[in-house]
């Protein structure tokens, strides 16, 4: 095994999920930590040093959300949430939480495998706090730190709140910023029930940006939880 390779630290009382996640991270080169508990996991996540955690939400001794707490106190390292749980609630609490990203039993190895690489490569920019403030994928280009955003090299005339929406997604690339998350950090504490007003700035967003709501490139919506803007 590559003594660089990125270290993946498993957490799932399931034989058989830890089995097939085993065999599939190993064959992508990745380095595999597993634990059966949250106790198990939270000591290996203080000793071991991982670089991402996929951790199960239905563990025999510890919530999920209580390990995720736990592992909060102390570290910043990206935490991918799996559950046969597919309520909105669960996951906007699992994100509310400091997850960085909710995957719903069954899932895919290649869509799990796509998310991983999506976290690793936003810590490896050294975390979301530290995402880059430009994004320009030929037709969108995004400047945060000048508040220019320009499509098809053209100005697109945003309000306040508009920026403040995008500029909060473009800093969080790849990941599921909850509806929640949104309202609190742009309308305030006292606003987080109005999803209302995010639907709003979201229409006029994707109408700015040519963005068609039923195929969006940039503007992506995690039905009832929140929404997530691309990475890279």
């Amino acid at each position: 095994m590559n003594a660089s390779a990125p270290r993946v630290l498993v957490i799932d009382d399931e034989a058989q999920i830890r089995r097939f996640l085993d065999i599939g991270l190993r064959a992508e080169g990745y380095h595999v930590l597993l634990a059966s508990t949250g106790q198990e996991g939270l000591g290996l996540a203080a000793t071991q040093s991982p670089d991402v955690v996929i951790l199960d939400i239905g563990l025999p001794d510890l919530e999920g959300h209580d390990v995720l707490r736990e592992i909060r106190q102390w570290s910043q390292v990206p935490v991918l949430m799996l559950s046969v749980r597919d309520t909105e609630a669960e996951k906007v609490r699992a994100l509310d939480g400091g997850a960085n990203d909710y995957v719903t039993k069954p899932f895919g190895i290649q869509e799990l495998m796509a998310r991983l690489r999506v976290l690793l490569r936003q810590a490896a920019r050294g975390g979301d706090a530290e995402a880059a403030v430009r994004y320009d994928d030929g037709r969108l280009a995004i400047d945060l730190a000048r508040r220019e955003v320009l499509l098809d090299s053209a100005p697109v005339a945003l309000t306040r709140k508009e920026f403040a929406v995008l500029s909060l997604l473009v800093r969080h690339p790849g990941r599921v910023v909850s509806q929640q998350q949104i309202l609190r950090e742009v309308w305030g504490p006292t606003h987080t029930q109005d999803t209302h007003y995010l639907r709003i700035v979201m229409g006029k967003l994707r109408q700015k940006l040519g963005d068609d709501p039923t195929t969006p490139r940039w503007l992506r919506t995690e039905p009832g939880v929140g929404y997530r803007f691309p990475a890279g």
